[in-house]
């Protein structure tokens, strides 16, 4: 596992490259829990949290990727941007769950608690991402 802070002028980025399984989520929670804490942002930690979660299950869950990777960002005073990046160029699409299944759900979960979502394509692979807005930022 690789660790990463790196402070800019623009914006300030935490970012850890994991391996693509399930227990990277709890790694990815707590990089998430101490950005959120160095940003003095406390009260949006239960939410970016989940959605940390959510974002690595999905990269876990549908890609065939050894490695993962998961950044936090503030690229505005007004924006938390979490994100994880793989290998895979699969973007991936909010289907609908059947009523009685235990998965499938976490895109609509990230689009319900974020303020946006989206994905990103690059050569090596793709990145999905959502953003937290802050009310009062600091």
């Amino acid at each position: 596992m690789t660790v990463t802070s790196t402070p800019t002028t623009v914006e300030s980025v935490h970012s850890a490259l994991l391996p693509s399984v399930p227990a990277s989520a709890g790694v990815a929670r707590h990089l998430v829990s101490n950005a959120l804490h160095a940003w003095d942002m406390n009260d949006l930690d239960d939410v970016a949290t989940l959605i940390v979660t959510e974002l690595v299950a999905n990269s876990v869950d549908h890609t065939p990727c050894r490695l993962l990777r998961v950044v936090v960002s503030r690229p505005s005073r007004h924006i938390v941007r979490i994100g994880v990046a793989d290998g895979s160029h699969a973007l991936p699409e909010m289907g609908v769950a059947a009523a009685d299944a235990e998965q499938g759900r976490g895109l609509m979960l990230i689009d319900a608690l974020s303020w946006r979502w989206g994905s990103d394509r690059h050569d090596w692979g793709k990145s999905v991402w959502a953003d937290l807005r802050v009310e009062t930022p600091s």
